[in-house]
Formats: structure tokens, sequence, C-alpha cells
């Protein structure tokens, strides 16, 4: 008889808590009367998978390293039509198991823990884990996503089948557990998030605080060019054009100070790696769009509008400007016998419209070519 759920428990080297979570999840299946498989996704080097044996449940033994394979791999072998996966290290209560399954059948997606509503065990987390790098990975999560979960980094979490099928999820570490919730949020699914209790792991921590909560920010960072190229593309953009502006009006005062040419060549640097940050925004949100199946009215109406004939028009008059003023100031140099110049300010100005014309330019291209929809 096909299983209902499948409850399964990525592994590695768990040998001094396993055996206890398997048991509990035994005890939670036959009181709640679950008709549920458990499968346990192993690359041991421990006596963990003779403790599955021992316990009747179902051994996927992969060998490969990462939070993510495991699930992966766990997931690959599930035959319910719902999926609760949890970590075995004694630090959740299973009992919590038809909660989770209830909300699934009434319609939720992906229904996941939330540590910091329920009670932490003392000890159970470390300071840095609980007051520094979780709560503020998640306050990042809600701001780059615009979703209310508070813990995105629960190890207690449940699916249905149909639904991890639209997520297409890849990670192979820690950082899996960011994937699934970012991909759930771009793909609208109903999520739920539960208060859980968390409690001291028995055995050793896999964790690693600063490699695993830079992979997790690294991840968000990638899937939110708003927040990675967009908003800072703007703010260098600004500040590098109303500077190079005021310096070249020589109306450019601070503390009393009159600041001359030579700061020019920060503002131009500025407005030109701020120009290609913006770029590179439109270039991840069209990527995002032709291969995950996002949606953003601004791209389309850029595609529609502005084509590789009008940007690469746009960027060859830019950079006709920029060549006119360097020619302007070569007449001038003939003219002075090739003598000194003082044409160091409009020099910089010819540079930073050359620059921004050729990116303009090839930039419109390679939004083309990640605008090709694939089949």
């Amino acid at each position: 008889m096909k299983p209902e759920l499948s409850i399964v428990l990525p592994c590695r080297n768990e040998e001094q808590a396993l055996s206890h979570c398997l048991t509990k999840i035994k005890e939670v299946i036959a009181k709640n009367k679950i008709n549920a498989e458990i499968i346990v996704s192993d690359s041991s080097t421990d006596k963990s998978p003779e403790i599955v044996k021992n316990h009747d449940a179902r051994l996927v033994k992969h060998n490969k390293e990462g939070y993510g394979i495991a699930c992966l791999e766990g997931f690959k072998a599930a035959k319910g039509e719902y999926i609760f996966f949890a970590d075995c290290d004694g630090t959740y209560d299973f009992k919590e198991i038809p909660k989770f399954l209830r909300y699934l059948k009434e319609g939720y997606d992906l229904v996941t823990g939330d540590r910091f509503s329920g009670k932490i065990e003392e000890e159970a987390m470390p300071f840095s884990h609980r007051y520094i790098g979780s709560p503020i990975l998640s306050f990042l999560f809600r701001i780059f996503f615009d979703s209310k979960v508070r813990d995105i980094n629960s190890g207690m979490r449940a699916i249905s089948k149909a639904a991890l099928k639209k997520l297409n999820l890849r990670t192979a570490g820690m950082e899996f557990a960011s994937e699934m919730l970012i991909k759930a949020v771009k793909k609208n699914l109903k999520i739920k998030e539960l208060p859980v209790n968390y409690y001291s792991r028995k055995g050793d921590s896999k964790l690693r605080t600063f490699r695993d909560g830079w992979r997790h920010l690294r991840f968000m960072l990638l899937y939110s060019p708003l927040f990675l190229f967009l908003i800072p593309g703007i703010a260098l953009s600004l500040i590098g054009l109303v500077s190079i502006i005021l310096l070249y009006l020589n109306k450019l005062v601070f503390l009393g100070i009159n600041f001359d040419y030579h700061p020019m060549f920060l503002s131009a640097l500025l407005l030109i790696i701020g120009y290609q940050l913006i770029i590179f925004a439109f270039f991840a949100k069209t990527y995002a769009m032709t291969h995950f199946g996002e949606n953003s009215y601004l791209i389309k109406f850029l595609h529609k509008h502005i084509t590789i004939e009008k940007a690469g028009i746009s960027g060859t008059i830019i950079v006709l400007f920029g060549l006119t003023i360097y020619l302007l100031i070569f007449n001038n140099w003939l003219n002075t016998g090739f003598g000194e110049l003082q044409e160091i300010k409009n020099s910089i100005i010819a540079l930073t419209l050359i620059t921004i014309g050729i990116q303009t330019i090839f930039s419109s291209f390679m939004l083309s070519i990640l605008g090709i929809k694939e089949k």
C-alpha cells in the first residue's frame, strides 16, 4: 500500500541520536495511525546505517556530503503524497508530525517550523546563532522577498510532493533551506509557519557558523538582484553624477574646502560602476524570467520598447559625444603648438561618456541573449 506520508531524515554520523529519533517517529506513527514510511538518507561513516536496519526503516545510502544532497536523495526515494523532513540529531520533537501533516491536508504547500516562537532549550543554540545569525538572515529574507517567515533556518519542514516538483531544488549544502523558501515564495506557494521547540543536539554539530551563514546570505543575494545590484547601482550612479557635475562647475565645497578636478576621477568611477551594476540587475532579472519563470512588468516593458537597435544607437551617440570632446581637446592642443593644456575635466567627461556608451551597446546584446526563452 502506497504511504500517504514519507518521513525523510538527512543523516551523517548521527549514531548517538538516530535510534532515539526513529523510536519516537514510530511511536507517533502508531499512535496517530498515520500511513507513513521512514527514509534515512545517509552518508555516515559511523554505525548509523546499522541502526536504521535495526529499526526496519528504509536506508538510502548515497555517501554524498551535504545537507541539500541528503534531502534531495531522500526525496527521490519518497513514495508519499506528502513529505516531512527533519534533522535526526535530537533537536526536534517528532510529536509535531501530525500537526504538519494536517496543515498540508488543509491546502498548504509548505509547512515549516519556527523555533523562535517555540521553546528553545538552554544551550541548544549558540548565542551567535540565536541572537545574531539566524535573526539577521531571517530579517533579510523578509526584506528581500517580501515574506513573513520568521525562521528560515528551521530544520523541520513538510511539503507536498506536487509543490516539491515545482521548486526544482538543486543546492547541495545548508543553503538548501533558503533555496526551498525562496523558490516557494517566488512560486506563490501557500506557506504555513508553526511554532516548534528546539532542544540540545546529541553528538557533534556539523554546522560551521561563518561558512554556512555566508552560503545562506550569498544565495539570498543571488536571488535578489534588486538589493545586490539595483539599489547600490542607483546610489553610486547618483553620487557619481551629481558630484561630477558640481566638480566640473567648480561648485563643490565641503567644510570650507573648494574641490578641484582630482575628485572627478572618483566621481567618474562611481558613475561607471553604478551604471554597470544597474545593467547587472537587468541581466539577473531577465535570466530569472526566462529560466525560473519569474515575472516583471518593468523588464517586459524594457524588452518591448528598448530594442538592440535603439540601445545601440543611443550608445553610439553617447560614444560620439565623448569622441567629439576628445577631438576638440586635440584641436586645442594643435592650436597651442602642442603646448600645455588644462583640459583634464573635459578629458574625464569624455572618458566617462565613451565608457558608458560602450557599456550600453554591448549590454543590449547581452540582455537580448538572456531574453531568449528556452523551449
